[in-house]
């Protein structure tokens, strides 16, 4: 039986992804970061990587919690004409609109 050459590359890739994970601790010669100037303390590598309240806020999936019928509600009335449409803008009457319109060219 022979295998394709791609699946010994991928076996070595999976088996490389596979490492020990450790604590993380700073590179040697170097330190953590610089204090922030309004921090009290120097924060930790833990509360470094830990993102903000606000870059992550908490998701409520369940927004009701329980069905119910809406109220009436006393302003959703119809329309004061029973519904049609109008007939047309307020302010023109179809008579007084002129057939061809005038265009000035730009710059004049």
């Amino acid at each position: 039986m022979k295998f394709p050459p791609i699946l010994p590359i991928a076996a070595v890739i999976l088996v490389g992804g596979c490492g020990r994970q450790v604590g993380l601790e700073p590179a040697p010669g170097h330190g953590l970061p610089m204090k922030p100037q309004l921090a009290r303390a120097t924060p930790t590598f833990d509360e470094l990587l830990t993102p903000p309240t606000q870059a992550r806020p908490t998701r409520i999936d369940e927004l009701v919690t329980r069905s119910r019928p809406r109220p009436a509600d006393p302003f959703d009335l119809p329309p004061p004409t029973g519904g049609a449409a109008p007939l047309g803008p307020a302010a023109s009457d179809p008579g007084t609109v002129p057939a061809t319109s005038t265009t000035v060219p730009p710059g004049e």
